[in-house]
């Protein structure tokens, strides 16, 4: 009964030895970041430029956080349970609020998506404040922590959105600045002091499993795009090279990821002593590139299906060796963070896209484009093989 359960009546039972699953509510949430990650991308696509990438990484930072910590929350509490169901659908609404201003949020939309991210940081963390049991003196203070950073934060973001120009994008870089430097000073406040490590144990592969579903959401758009861009293009020699490039690119990075590292976080979680640390790092941070990556990646391949001819501008070259290039350093910053070592495959990929950036301009986009997902090849395949040697021989043993 979860009115018996010791954690609280809206707290996640936690039973030793046993995986809990993401529930259907938690995948429907998921559904309006689908819809957040393609704006973000277009978005980029669209406003190229200097000034139009830092607006774009604001937002993308914005639209992280708020599901990282949605998650986290849900990680806790259970969401077969209605008024955790009823959170999450009010949580959809806001992030259709938020995404449907992603486009113009440094525009005429600026308020509306400081609000609706504002609200679901605070509403959400109160949400769990309110769930939580007087007995769990040490969570509610952690809930109390968190919901004094994000009301801090929330002035930031209401300034920013009232603001124009320069002013809404310095307000809305302390926002983040705020939020993001959080977690790694556990959340201080007066009185209360740090959080502890305790207070942050989370129930890994739960927590493992909902940040491969956001690596899913972002390969999932990218294909998306892919295949909706083809469509509308002529179907010539060049374009159908440009998309089977890009299909066999994102395979790559699915391959990359999942073939080998998502197994090993969630085991390495799971069996983790500390949770809540690894969960922060690996998860809360170490995924931010790797979804980066997969998004910048993404629009490359729109740019490499429309204009597969001629020589790679500037935007092609920085998205197509950008793109895999944030993915890899992410990835293999999050392996080293649960295996301890850093992957040798994912390094060697790593010089290989710099050292292809030196004459990237030289070839055309579709050969940029293909040579990419030549060296994501190589990198998955490598590893595969690698570390199938190492299980072997650890089995002979």
């Amino acid at each position: 009964m979860a009115a018996d359960n010791p954690h609280g009546a809206m707290f996640r039972v936690i039973t030793p030895n046993r995986h809990s699953r993401v529930t259907y509510a938690e995948l429907f949430f998921d559904l309006v970041f689908v819809f957040a990650v393609t704006q973000v991308s277009h978005a980029l696509l669209h406003h190229f430029t200097p000034i139009g990438a830092v607006h774009v990484a604001v937002l993308f930072l914005a639209v992280w956080w708020v599901w990282v910590f949605t998650a986290w929350v849900t990680n806790w509490l259970n969401p077969e349970l209605t008024p955790v169901r009823l959170l999450l659908f009010a949580m959809m609404l806001g992030g259709l609020v938020l995404s449907t201003s992603i486009p113009t949020a440094f525009e005429g939309r600026g308020l509306w998506f400081a609000i609706a991210y504002a609200a679901m940081q605070v509403g959400r963390t109160a949400f769990w404040l309110f769930a939580t049991p007087a007995h769990r003196t040490a969570v509610r203070h952690n809930a109390i922590r968190i919901l004094v950073w994000f009301s801090v934060s929330a002035i930031f973001w209401i300034l920013g959105g009232l603001a124009h120009h320069e002013a809404r994008l310095w307000f809305w870089i302390a926002a983040l600045a705020i939020e993001y430097v959080s977690p790694a000073l556990r959340f201080w406040v007066p009185r209360l002091g740090f959080s502890s490590v305790e207070a942050w144990a989370v129930e890994g592969g739960h927590m493992a499993e909902r940040c491969s579903l956001f690596v899913i959401i972002a390969l999932g758009e990218a294909v998306i795009v892919n295949g909706a861009t083809f469509a509308e293009l002529e179907w010539t020699a060049a374009n159908i090279t440009a998309f089977v490039s890009a299909l066999v690119g994102a395979i790559a990075m699915w391959w990359v990821y999942f073939h080998k590292g998502a197994e090993a976080g969630s085991e390495w979680i799971s069996r983790s002593t500390e949770s809540g640390r690894l969960a922060r790092l690996a998860y809360t941070y170490l995924h931010l590139p790797i979804v980066a990556g997969i998004i910048l990646t993404a629009v490359s391949d729109e740019l490499v299906l429309k204009h597969p001819t001629g020589h790679s501008d500037a935007r092609t070259v920085l998205s197509t060796i950008g793109g895999p290039l944030v993915f890899l350093v992410g990835t293999i910053l999050f392996k080293h963070a649960v295996r301890g070592f850093l992957q040798l495959s994912h390094g060697v990929g790593i010089i290989l896209l710099l050292v292809l950036w030196w004459f990237a301009s030289e070839l055309s986009p579709l050969w940029l484009s293909m040579a990419t997902s030549a060296i994501l090849i190589v990198v998955a395949v490598w590893e595969s093989v690698s570390l199938g040697s190492k299980v072997e021989e650890a089995g002979e043993h």
